[in-house]
């Protein structure tokens, strides 16, 4: 069915957490957790789904954390969904068939780079591209 759980929402915030605040060091779970007011343990759970499939890597020690495993702009909100929620409309069928493909089409055209620079608009701050 159209089943999305509570888990693509709050992975697709802490990654566009980790796409604002860039490439440069990884950055601690439990930064983003806090920034992204999401339980830590929850966080964990969910990046590790999304570090087996590509989309963060992972480095321990001292300085460790997570960075984008792939850039953000080659991550689709529907790759997140997926991965955590599973194939979003499997079941479906007549109306709601063709609603999760509409909603198919919808997450699989939008990036975390595309969430990152429609929050930042949102909140009327300009999105410089380097």
């Amino acid at each position: 069915m159209l089943s999305i759980t509570s888990k693509s929402p709050y992975a697709v915030r802490a990654l566009v957490e980790l796409h604002r605040l860039g490439e440069a060091e990884p950055v601690p779970i439990a930064e983003l957790a806090r920034r992204g007011e999401i339980p830590v343990q929850f966080l964990e759970q969910l990046f590790a789904t999304l570090r087996r499939a590509g989309l963060l890597r992972s480095q321990r020690g001292v300085k460790g954390g997570y960075t984008l495993g792939r850039p953000a702009a080659q991550i689709t909100v529907l790759d997140v969904v997926e991965l955590l929620d599973g194939p979003l409309g499997r079941d479906a069928d007549g109306v709601f068939a063709r609603a999760a493909e509409a909603a198919r089409a919808v997450l699989a055209e939008t990036t975390i780079a595309d969430v990152a620079e429609a929050e930042a608009r949102a909140a009327g701050a300009a999105m410089y591209h380097i």
